[in-house]
């Protein structure tokens, strides 16, 4: 197999289908999401877009199809070669799954001292510089029982990008939060994007914040980081998906996806207006 390119897309899946019993979940399933880019996978409740999340990780198997990260074919791939590709993945769980019995701090590290064994000085570094993007780091010796919501939320982000992962898989990451609390989530990972240079998916029900983070950008500052609005910058680089029917039914820019015929999209959208566009 050839060695991916600076083009090879960070993921690509082609013709994907997946059954449970007699139920097709995923039938012919088809998008690729460029390195570096951020994906919005939407679509109606419990419509597989979790699975596809879970099918990027490894964690489940298609029953016919190609799925490939970085150029690696993984679908067929066996279980310990896939431990290496998932080395590489970071993943944002709905609830965030923090550990009350570890500090912030601790959680965050965790993995870095629990898989990859690093030394203390590089993972206290790198819990630092991962605190302190998602403004955090004054909290690193707090429980997350003194978090609220949102901070918690953010603590997960941060684990997740902790160990430098090229992909980050974010599965509902504003799920219950108020809109100004979710806010704060969505600037965390404005700032991994735009800094890091994360590809992300990022599944989600919330319009407001689908729209926010394909219309907005984190930028430094002399004063810190600043979330300033760039939607002519981030059409090219955030891509809206629609999983409808167990297929791929939008696949497009914030523009393409205001003007959309679709059936789904044009239900969502009825009577809202994205704030970029008010």
């Amino acid at each position: 197999m050839d060695a991916p390119t600076n083009e090879t897309p960070a993921v690509a899946f082609e013709h994907v289908a997946l059954a449970f019993d007699d139920v097709e979940v995923l039938r012919d399933v088809s998008f690729s999401i460029p390195d570096g880019h951020m994906a919005i996978l939407m679509g109606p409740s419990g419509g597989g877009k979790s699975l596809i999340l879970k099918l990027i990780l490894g964690l489940v198997r298609p029953d016919s199809g190609v799925i490939r990260i970085h150029g690696v074919r993984i679908d067929d791939m066996p279980e310990r070669r896939l431990m290496t590709v998932r080395d590489d993945i970071g993943m944002l769980f709905q609830e965030g799954a923090l550990f009350d019995s570890l500090t912030v701090g601790e959680n965050v590290g965790f993995k870095l001292e629990d898989e990859h064994r690093m030394p203390a000085a590089e993972i206290q570094a790198r819990v630092d510089a991962m605190l302190t993007a998602t403004g955090l780091r004054e909290f690193i010796d707090r429980s997350p029982a003194e978090l609220s919501g949102g901070q918690r939320r953010r603590v997960a982000v941060a684990r997740a990008m902790a160990a430098q992962p090229r992909l980050l898989l974010l599965d509902e990451p504003t799920s219950g939060l108020d809109p100004i609390t979710a806010k704060t989530v969505d600037a965390a990972i404005l700032a991994l994007r735009d800094v890091e240079h994360v590809t992300m998916i990022l599944v989600t029900h919330q319009l407001e914040d689908a729209f926010y983070l394909a219309g907005h950008e984190a930028v430094a500052t002399p004063g810190g980081m600043a979330i300033v609005a760039a939607p002519h910058r981030s059409a090219k680089e955030v891509t809206f998906l629609v999983l409808d029917g167990g297929v791929i039914t939008f696949d497009g820019s914030i523009d393409a996806i205001l003007a959309s015929d679709d059936a789904y999209i044009s239900r969502s959208l009825a009577g809202w207006v994205p704030p970029l566009h008010a």
